[in-house]
């Protein structure tokens, strides 16, 4: 037995309604960890090669990490898992929410659904007992709807997970929920749980996790909370605008330390980042074309954080969270309760739609979570749409009678509701943009803005090369959560693992562009940790704070008994990695396909704005990346041995 580990997995075969715990094997926590290192191992050994990403033979999966439900912070983080029907690929989605240690006091690290029921069903588990139960009255709500019947019906201490409507038409960007509109959204997992008749997973455990040295986690959990408590006074939301124009003018950087973010991040959510980054030019504008010398202040302006923060009604904390990024708007007088937008909504639906109306956002936000689409693939499938439009590719006689002209936010909405049904065009647009520029053709798919299938993030890897590289290499191609130079530098694992190399204090811009060995090692480093914390259940935001604040090393060794170096952990999530990396190659997936677009690469480059006249040299800089983990440089395979093993 490993402590922190519940030791076994649920699997349920929709098909013939057969539930039947299962050990996990010995020594496979030790290689692989739980979470997504887990799922790596036994999607990689079970899925047969070419399955139907909506098929029976796929298996979707329910998955908590190894620190969740232990006396650690940052650690409630849950990932769905399985092939994706939106690129073909691994697939995952991580989300926060309180879902995750429900998983483990059931007692199992994940739960794993293959098959699919001929009517709609959900997993009710408590306290370990397991059954399928009939969902046929779920069937049409939305998230929102269905996730508050099934607690009305199974108690407050119950967790679901639910699909919306998205989900059941198997939308390929639809998402699952859980706490009322937390997503995991990406992958397009919502569309595998439809293709399975499977409306919700419902948990009520009450079962400890047994931990190795409690009160030793409980003492680093201390210290580190006080990293997150130090919140100094602070400049205004409209200051940060500013702050991001002198960003773009200024021919330095800094290297980023994790904790400026932590307080922008704890004053304001990641709506912090609104205007400030389409001034320094981290966020796409116009479906990629365009610039700050677009959608500039005066246009930003309503997305002024503040003005978000004016409307929140109470702080959102994810479980074991004690930050706190999140949170309850009531953003009219008299209206209902509403998630806040994050960062992602707001420029998805905003600067790439050039879309400034702030209401709008908070009602196409909610739209979206209680569809279950994810809102970052349908604000980049919006805006493709938008361009098509203006370049005369889409006219009135194929958007059903819609204007789709930039800023049209009644257009918007009109779209997505038309997306979510897949009604007209919508039923076009309903599953991304690849999707839909094979349906449109007549050269659209040169305004499709993807690598591999997904949608890309709001960040842009024309500012930040790394973005570029991470949506290019990643086995889940086109995420934003795995890797980036300024992640790299506020991960400062170079405090810890001393190899790797230390950034300088400040540096010239154009040096990001240089595709170079230290590049290479920190982006590799970069997805080694981020495989690592997935397979632990941390939070990327807890990570920001830094190697020697955040004491993720020693929780995992405290927890499980452990004693491990910082370099065997690193270790272990290079073999997940690699592990992802061959479930992709068993399914027929080049991971030369999954480069990013080339216009999000600066091919041709920008002639103004913040990142005009910069290119990323991709091709470079994802063969680097390739070489680090012992790959093949120049297609990214992985050596036999290694598909085999995960090393």
């Amino acid at each position: 037995m490993t402590f922190a580990s519940m030791g076994k997995i649920l699997n349920v075969d929709l098909s013939t309604g057969e539930i039947r715990p299962e050990a996990i094997p010995d020594g496979i926590c030790r290689k692989y960890l739980t979470g997504t290192g887990l799922a790596a191992w036994l999607l990689h050994e079970r899925i047969p090669a070419g399955a139907d990403p909506l098929g029976p033979d796929n298996i979707l999966g329910f998955v908590a990490g190894l620190l969740t439900a232990t006396p650690s912070y940052f650690t409630g983080r849950w990932s769905a898992v399985g092939k994706s029907p939106l690129t073909g690929a691994w697939g995952d989605a991580n989300c926060g929410g309180s879902l995750a240690p429900a998983i483990k006091r059931n007692g199992f690290d994940g739960i794993f659904f293959r098959g699919a029921s001929g009517a709609p069903v959900y997993l009710y588990v408590k306290n370990g007992r397991a059954e399928l139960r009939d969902a046929s009255r779920l069937w049409g709500k939305d998230t929102v709807e269905a996730e508050g019947m099934l607690l009305a019906e199974h108690g407050a201490g119950a967790r679901a997970a639910v699909i919306g409507p998205a989900g059941e038409r198997l939308s390929l960007i639809s998402g699952i929920s859980n706490d009322r509109g937390r997503m995991a959204a990406r992958s397009g997992l919502g569309a595998v749980m439809g293709s399975k008749r499977l409306k919700a997973v419902v948990l009520d455990g009450k079962l400890r996790v047994p931990v190795h040295d409690a009160a030793a986690m409980k003492r680093l959990s201390r210290s580190c909370n006080r990293w997150v408590q130090f919140q100094p006074p602070f400049l205004s939301g409209r200051a940060m605008a500013y702050l991001g124009a002198l960003m773009r003018i200024l021919p330095t950087q800094m290297a980023l330390d994790g904790m400026l973010y932590k307080i922008f991040l704890r004053k304001w959510g990641t709506t912090s980042m609104n205007q400030m980054s389409v001034e320094m030019g981290d966020a796409p504008v116009m479906n990629w074309k365009g610039s700050s010398a677009d959608w500039g202040m005066s246009r930003s302006a309503s997305f002024n954080p503040d003005n978000i923060k004016a409307v929140e009604t109470a702080k959102y904390h994810c479980y074991a969270c004690p930050l706190g990024c999140g949170g309850i708007c009531i953003p009219k007088p008299g209206g209902g309760e509403t998630h806040k937008p994050e960062y992602e909504t707001v420029l998805a639906l905003g600067g790439q739609c050039m879309n400034a109306d702030l209401d709008s956002i908070f009602h196409m936000n909610e739209m979206l979570n209680r569809a279950g689409m994810d809102s970052i693939s349908a604000g980049g499938t919006v805006s493709f749409a938008m361009e098509c439009w203006e370049r005369g590719i889409l006219t009135k006689a194929d958007t059903d009678g819609l204007e789709l002209t930039w800023g049209n936010s009644a257009a918007m909405a009109a779209l997505l509701e038309k997306m979510i049904r897949r009604e007209g065009i919508g039923d076009i647009l309903a599953d991304g943009v690849r999707k839909a520029a094979e349906r449109i053709g007549r050269g659209s798919g040169q305004y499709a803005m993807h690598a591999g299938g997904q949608e890309l993030p709001m960040h842009d890897g024309r500012n930040d090369p790394g973005f570029a590289v991470h949506y290019s290499v990643e086995p889940t191609p086109g995420r934003h959560t795995l890797g980036a130079q300024m992640y790299y530098e506020m991960f400062r694992l170079w405090k810890r693992v001393r190899r790797l190399p230390k950034p300088a204090p400040f540096y010239f811009k154009g040096s990001k562009y240089r595709a170079d060995e230290e590049k290479a090692v920190a982006a590799a480093a970069c997805s080694r940790y981020m495989a690592l914390a997935n397979g632990a259940g941390l939070c990327l935001f807890g990570l920001f704070l830094g190697a020697s604040r955040i004491p993720v090393f020693e929780w995992l060794n405290a927890a499980t008994g452990w004693n491990r170096t910082p370099e065997d952990y690193l270790a272990a999530g290079e073999r997940i990695q690699t592990l992802k990396q061959a479930f992709n190659v068993k399914h027929g997936i080049d991971p030369r396909a999954n480069r990013v677009c080339d216009r999000a690469a600066g091919i041709p480059a920008q002639k103004e704005g913040a990142n005009a006249r910069r290119a990323v040299a991709i091709a470079k800089m994802m063969s680097d990346y390739w070489r680090q983990f012992g790959w093949d440089p120049e297609t990214g395979v992985p050596p036999v041995e290694d598909r085999r093993s995960g090393r």
